[in-house]
């Protein structure tokens, strides 16, 4: 019998065959959210491009500070820096207001008496006080993002601060999704009979394809048929940059997907050590990326975030496919090693000190709910026993979906 892969040998085989899309479109900046940037972006404007205030208050010259001086101007932001700065002056000033050359400091309106056009100021002042530099946040000629960034608001907003109305960005993979099974029914129809099942999958892998940006291609309910199984493979490879399948590529005579992949292109991995989901496939039909997922919809989901999605945006274009992981301690026994990497659905808590996990009570691979009602999976290591206290990685699913 051939030995199951490895999670960490299958993935690092996988991501070795994800050549990055190259593809490149131009939107408008508006509407960037959640694409990958295609090129680095370099500032050619200073951000702030003057000196200015940081509060509202007096631009003035620290060194006289204790004496009272004369206000002689007025900066609101939006205005030019004003006048030279006289000695023994003070300009009242705001917020994001240009600092009047001259000055050297600005006090806070709380530290500071005007009366009659005499500014009085209490408490030490010295340079540089509440004055932002030019450039501070961004000097001129700086790269500001680098690509393969997935472009999260705060970076529409410093794209837009260097006065960029567009990006140039990644067209956004096209991903086939295809349910296999003659069990299958979609939702909303009528008459589910016994050894019937509506299909959660096709919408649990669209909500994943679409949760990384890229558009989903819905490739519909395959029959547990030969013919029809290598024609619907045929038009997905077509149609997309990437064919999913649920169902269909374990060892059942109804399992068609794996033979026909074969037939059609190669097979380059099968069934890995991992549960849930041991029977998994990866390969090509012609020249498109094939992934095989287990019919299960718990395995779908923990197959899809762990070797899926780490493919799919390192072929979007993504520097930095890997989720987060953390660190929380076991209130739940495994007592009993397994062969397999086990990923637990846990409900991560805090008793004010660290995290700890907690086990959903079923973990079946048939049981869908262990996700929804779960916020992290628990690694569990090959040959590993758990106790409680134990402390254990956990892929919290925030940072998978």
């Amino acid at each position: 019998m051939t030995p199951l892969l490895p999670v960490a040998e299958a993935l690092a085989r996988v991501l070795a065959q994800a050549s990055p899309c190259q593809a490149v479109m131009e939107v408008a900046l508006i509407d960037a959210l959640g694409a990958v940037l295609a090129e680095d972006v370099s500032a050619d404007i200073a951000v702030p491009g003057d000196d200015n205030s940081a509060m509202d208050g007096y631009a003035l010259r620290a060194a006289e500070a204790e004496a009272p001086l004369q206000v002689s101007q007025r900066i609101a932001a939006g205005s030019s820096a004003g006048a030279f700065l006289q000695a023994g002056t003070a300009a009242r000033i705001f917020t994001g207001a240009p600092i009047p050359p001259g000055a050297d400091a600005v006090v806070m309106q709380e530290n500071c008496e005007e009366r009659d056009g005499v500014l009085a100021v209490s408490g030490p002042v010295v340079a540089g006080q509440n004055i932002r530099p030019r450039g501070q946040d961004i000097a001129a000629g700086s790269t500001v993002l680098v690509r393969g960034r997935v472009l999260r608001p705060q970076d529409m907003g410093l794209l837009a601060s260097i006065g960029r109305a567009t990006a140039r960005v990644y067209r956004p993979l096209r991903v086939a999704v295809l349910s296999t099974g003659d069990e299958l029914l979609e939702p909303g129809s009528a008459g589910l009979e016994r050894g019937q099942l509506y299909n959660s999958n096709r919408y649990t892998l669209a909500g994943l394809v679409r949760t990384l940006g890229m558009t989903f291609v819905d490739g519909g309910i395959v029959p547990d048929d030969p013919d029809a199984t290598a024609q619907a493979l045929t038009d997905a490879a077509a149609a997309a940059d990437c064919v999913i399948t649920s169902g269909g590529v374990s060892v059942g005579e109804e399992d068609h997907v794996k033979a026909q992949v074969e037939r059609l292109g190669q097979l380059d991995l099968w069934k890995l050590a991992i549960k849930p989901g041991k029977p998994l496939a990866f390969g090509r039909i012609g020249n498109t990326p094939f992934i095989g997922l287990p019919g299960n919809p718990t395995s779908v989901f923990v197959t899809f975030c762990l070797i899926a999605r780490p493919f799919l945006l390192q072929l979007q274009g993504v520097s930095e496919p890997a989720p987060a992981r953390l660190y929380a301690r076991a209130m739940f026994v495994v007592g009993k090693p397994g062969g397999r990497q086990e990923y637990l659905r846990v409900t991560l808590g805090n008793d004010g000190t660290e995290l700890q996990a907690n086990l959903f009570a079923n973990q079946s691979s048939g049981v869908l709910s262990s996700v929804s009602h779960s916020n992290a999976l628990a690694v569990i290591p090959p040959g590993t026993r758990v106790e409680v206290g134990d402390l254990l990685e956990v892929i919290p699913l925030d940072a998978l979906v």
